[in-house]
């Protein structure tokens, strides 16, 4: 017997509902910032660790980029092994998965040992934003996604910015390889929190949530069944591909090279380093959730769904591109950090209406696969990043050429998601 397909009603959701979704929005924006912490710790140590096995800037990057190839290219099984499974299983394997690889980075003792297990941190960490949007996607509507989304986005970003100084702090008092252990140990906190706390939802809190117990909005109905593969003969699918490469890119310039931009160029010691990366970082947070908030309030006013997300996406990346650009001839120091902290505000306003987009635009059961091709796109600039980042540096001795090219990328994202990812759906 087939389930309903109507709309929900406008009644509020039982309290019980309220809390059980939003408990599990809690559980991944924890697992966010853990995450994140593991994959910043290589960042953070970055001249330290360079100084110890005499690691020029073109092995840096090499090194710094380790994570994010494998990264790239697990995400396209690991989104299909989210639809497969469920996101508390696979969350569970990843979580435990990159602790210790993470954790066996304190006993590395050469560039080989370290490369691989940044390659294995890569594969492990794969299905957790995938399984953070399954978990939305079952739990929300899709008129209410882009929020909770968007404070899952969050977690990565309170670790950026608070990664600087509690790992500088972890590195000064018990060294780098100290740190690598107490992070990866957080990473079975995680674990142990998430299998005692979080459940996908029963039926009928599917029919409550969204009308039927599918967890699809009736115009989705008629391509529920498009095999992975279809996915590929999408136009949206490349476009969204092209364009996350492009917003990625410079995200991770940011990410793995922004410590070392603020010591070897700018002069701050490695105490002060940390503070002073506070700052863009914590404008990140700013960014995802106001990326967030002005897709709902658009989505709520009645603009058609995927024109929310794009908005927030294209507009950010041009604003991050207007302000990443100049900081490359700046020369006044709070003017950098000034422009650094508003291009990152920018560059984040996009992410969490990313994801929301791709459980706007596939398949109710390709949800996690469609985001996990996008996000491939994504880290697949993010994997270039810090190699043409290191290069460039090697080259002219200096960061004016990094921005100049994270400027360009970010207006090529931008027209990517602005004008050629469409609505291809039938109430379109």
């Amino acid at each position: 017997m087939s389930s309903p397909t109507a709309e929900p009603s406008a009644a509020p959701l039982p309290k019980a509902i309220n809390t059980l979704r939003w408990t599990a929005v809690t559980l991944l924006v924890i697992g966010g910032v853990v995450n994140y912490l593991d994959r910043s710790t290589l960042s953070i140590a970055n001249t330290t660790m360079a100084k110890e096995f005499s690691l020029g800037p073109v092995e840096m990057g090499l090194l710094l980029s380790a994570f994010s190839w494998p990264y790239a290219i697990a995400n396209l099984p690991a989104g299909y092994l989210v639809d497969k499974f469920g996101p508390k299983k696979m969350f569970a394997w990843a979580a435990v998965g990159w602790s210790i690889a993470g954790g066996l980075m304190a006993l590395a003792s050469s560039f080989g040992v370290m490369y691989a297990l940044r390659v294995l941190l890569g594969i492990a960490e794969s299905p957790f934003f995938t399984a953070g949007l399954k978990v939305n996607q079952r739990w929300f509507h899709e008129k209410d996604r882009a929020m909770p989304v968007a404070v899952v986005n969050t977690g990565s970003q309170i670790a950026n910015a608070i990664a600087p100084p509690l790992l500088v702090a972890l590195m000064l008092v018990i060294g780098w390889r100290g740190m690598f252990i107490i992070i990866a140990a957080l990473g079975f906190v995680v674990v142990a929190f998430w299998l005692r706390f979080y459940r996908d939802p029963n039926v009928q809190e599917m029919v409550a949530i969204h009308g039927n117990a599918e967890g699809t909005s009736t115009t989705k109905k008629a391509e529920a069944q498009a095999s992975w593969g279809e996915l590929f003969k999408r136009s949206n699918t490349w476009f969204m591909i092209l364009g996350a490469f492009g917003i990625f890119y410079t995200i991770w310039v940011y990410l793995t090279w922004l410590p070392g931009y603020l010591q070897q160029q700018l002069g701050f010691t490695l105490s002060q380093m940390g503070w002073v990366a506070m700052v863009p970082y914590m404008a990140g947070i700013a960014g995802v959730l106001f990326g967030g908030w002005l897709s709902n309030k658009f989505v709520k006013g009645g603009m058609n769904t995927v024109l929310a997300r794009k908005i927030p996406i294209a507009g950010g990346a041009i604003l991050a591109a207007a302000a990443v650009i100049p900081a490359a001839f700046v020369t006044n120091v709070p003017l950098v950090i000034f422009l650094l902290s508003v291009g990152y505000f920018g560059a984040q306003v996009p992410i969490g209406c990313l994801w929301t987009l791709a459980a706007d635009v596939a398949p109710s059961n390709q949800v996690a696969s469609l985001g996990a091709i996008q996000n491939f796109g994504g880290f697949i600039g993010a994997a270039v990043a810090p190699i043409i980042t290191g290069a460039v540096l090697a080259a002219t001795g200096s960061f004016t050429g990094v921005f100049v090219i994270g400027g360009i990328l970010l207006v090529v994202g931008a027209l990517s998601y602005g004008l050629f990812v469409k609505d291809r759906s039938q109430a379109a």
